[in-house]
C-alpha cells in the first residue's frame, strides 16, 4: 500500500503531529500504509504523545468503563466498554486468552492498559490492552506459597513505566511483597519498609479495583479486627505508609467497606444497618486524616451491595428483596450520586468487575 498522496506534500513531523490526535482504530489501520509510519507509530514517544492527546479530551460525559461478569460458569468472558454515567454498551470484546477457571477480576487499569488476574489464588496475571489486542501474560512468582493475596496496578509515572505489586499476607506467617515491571518484564522481592510489618490486609471480597491516588495504590488492613486503617504503597519510591480511615468507621452495623478513587482523590465507601444507607467519603487533601468528609449519603429500600464505583460517580449496586421464604428479586442499579437518579433495566445479569477505561496504543511495541 502506498502513502496517500497528501503524506507526500506535508513535512514528516507535521504527519505525526496530526497522526497522534486520531482515534485508536484510525491509527492502528494506517501502520500498514507504509514501514515509516508503522515504525514511528509503535515508538514510544509516538504512543506517549498519542496518549498525553487523547487523556486530554476525556471528560464527564465521554468518560468509559470497562466491565467483566464475575461468574462461576465454565467459558471465557467478554469484557463490554460501555459509557460510565449510563453504562450503555459501546463494544464488546472478547479476551484472548484463558484463566484456570472463571472467577476473573480487574486488578485496575492505567491509560487503556488493564491487569487481569484469577480472583481465587492471585497467581495468574495478564496485562491487556484490548484497543490493540495486544497482552502479555506475567511470569510466575518468586514467591513462596501465596496465601491471602492483594494486588494493585499502576502507572509509574517516573520512569514512564508500568507496576504490577502483589503482596501475600498468611496470618501465620511473615507477609512477603513483590513487584513487577513491565519495561524488566520480571518480579522482583520490595523489602517491608518500617510500619508494615505485623499488617494483615483487610480480604473481604471486594470487585472493585485497587484504587491508585497520588501515586499510591490504597488497600484497607488491620493490627487486629478493631484497628483498621489504609496502607498505600508509593509507586515511586516503593515505601508503605499507614492513613487513618474516616473517624467513627468501625462499627458493628457495617456490612461492607470499600476504597476507591473519585475525580482523582481517595474514597471511602461504606454501607451501615439498618437504614440501608451507603455513606462515600473523601480525602480532600491527600495524606491529612482531618480532611476526609462524608460527601454523599444514597439511601436504599433493601440490602444492597456495591459492584462499581465509577471515577465520575455512577454507583453501581446489586439489590435483592426477598419476596417470600422461597423466592427473592434480584436486580442491578445505578445511581448517580450526585442527584440520586437510578437507572434500571441495565442487562446486567451477574455481578462483575468493572474499572474505567480510555483507549491508547500502550502495549504496541510489544508482542503477546
Amino acid at each position: 500500500m502506498t502513502e496517500p498522496p497528501i503524506l507526500n506534500h506535508l513535512p514528516y513531523d507535521i504527519v505525526l503531529n496530526i497522526l497522534t490526535r486520531l482515534p485508536v482504530k484510525s491509527v492502528i489501520r494506517l501502520r500498514c500504509v507504509s514501514k515509516s509510519l508503522y515504525s514511528s507509530i509503535t515508538t514510544p514517544f509516538f504512543i506517549s504523545t498519542h496518549l498525553n492527546h487523547t487523556k486530554n479530551n476525556i471528560n464527564h460525559d465521554n468518560a468509559c468503563v470497562i466491565h467483566l461478569p464475575f461468574s462461576s460458569r465454565p467459558k471465557i468472558p467478554v469484557c463490554t466498554v460501555a459509557l460510565g454515567r449510563s453504562f450503555d454498551t459501546i463494544s464488546e470484546i472478547r479476551i484472548p486468552f484463558d484463566f484456570p477457571h472463571p472467577r476473573v477480576q480487574i486488578v485496575g487499569s492505567c491509560n487503556g492498559l488493564l491487569c487481569l488476574a484469577d480472583l481465587v489464588y492471585g497467581n495468574v496475571i495478564y496485562l491487556w490492552n484490548p484497543s490493540v489486542r495486544k497482552f502479555k501474560k506475567l511470569p510466575d512468582t518468586c514467591l513462596g506459597n501465596l496465601r491471602f493475596v492483594k494486588l494493585g496496578f499502576a502507572y509509574h509515572s517516573q520512569n514512564n513505566d508500568y507496576k504490577v505489586v502483589r503482596i501475600s499476607s498468611p496470618p501465620s506467617s511473615a507477609q512477603e511483597i513483590e513487584v513487577y515491571t513491565l519495561s524488566s518484564g520480571s518480579w522482583r522481592r520490595v523489602e517491608i519498609s518500617l510500619g508494615a510489618s505485623g499488617i494483615y490486609y483487610y480480604f473481604k471480597r471486594s470487585l472493585l479495583p485497587t484504587p491508585l491516588v497520588s501515586g499510591a495504590l490504597h488497600w484497607i488492613a488491620e493490627e487486629n479486627p478493631m484497628d483498621r486503617m489504609i496502607m498505600s504503597f508509593d509507586v515511586n519510591s516503593e515505601r508503605f505508609r499507614k492513613l487513618a480511615l474516616p473517624h467513627g468507621h468501625i462499627d458493628a452495623k457495617n456490612l461492607e467497606t470499600h476504597l476507591s478513587s473519585f475525580k482523582g482523590k481517595l474514597a471511602f465507601i461504606k454501607s451501615e444497618q439498618p437504614d440501608f444507607l451507603f455513606s462515600i467519603w473523601v480525602m480532600r487533601e491527600y495524606g491529612v486524616v482531618d480532611s476526609w468528609s462524608k460527601i454523599f449519603v444514597v439511601p436504599f429500600e433493601r440490602i444492597a451491595h456495591c459492584t462499581a464505583f465509577t471515577e465520575y460517580g455512577s454507583l453501581l449496586m446489586f439489590s435483592y428483596n426477598n419476596i417470600n421464604r422461597f423466592k427473592y428479586e434480584d436486580k442491578f442499579v445505578l445511581i448517580d450520586i450526585e442527584t440520586l437518579q437510578e437507572k434500571k433495566d441495565l442487562g446486567i445479569q451477574i455481578s462483575l468487575s468493572a474499572a474505567t477505561f480510555m483507549e491508547s496504543l500502550v502495549l504496541l511495541d510489544g508482542a503477546n
